[in-house]
């Protein structure tokens, strides 16, 4: 089941842009390995889910995966070979809306090299560019 919000304020919305990094969420602060964006994008709740699925079956119960991203945004698009006019088509999918910086997931209670191939793993199934961060020792 694709990830999605149980309710919303408005049914459709603006594309927007992303612009500058990331200021929030940027680093890794719940398990010891991340997947760090540097490049903006969207990343739909399907390719999320599909990263959540490589990466639990590469664990195997080992670790612990967390999610650190949600698709808010609907995207929507109108049927193909439709004439102009007619308005905005109905959502298709959700979205999570990343910038450049942004932590994706992060894996924890596995060492340097299981957290290293598992990244690698989701990393494939990502539209955006992304790097292995490490926890910074505050």
């Amino acid at each position: 089941m694709a990830l999605m919000p149980k309710r919303v304020k408005h049914r459709k919305s603006q594309r927007g842009r992303i612009k500058g990094n990331a200021t929030r969420g940027n680093r890794v602060s719940y398990g010891d390995f991340g997947l760090q964006t540097t490049q903006g994008g969207w990343i739909s709740a399907a390719t999320i889910e599909a990263g959540r699925i490589a990466a639990s079956q590469y664990l195997r119960g080992e670790g612990r995966l967390y999610i650190r991203i949600f698709p808010h945004k609907p995207i929507t698009s109108i049927p193909l070979e439709t004439r102009m006019g007619k308005g905005k088509g109905e959502p298709e999918y959700w979205a999570a809306v990343v910038r450049p910086g942004t932590v994706l997931f992060e894996v924890g209670g596995v060492s340097e090299e299981a957290a290293r191939l598992c990244l690698a793993r989701l990393a494939h199934k990502m539209p955006v560019r992304v790097r292995m961060v490490k926890r910074r020792i505050a």
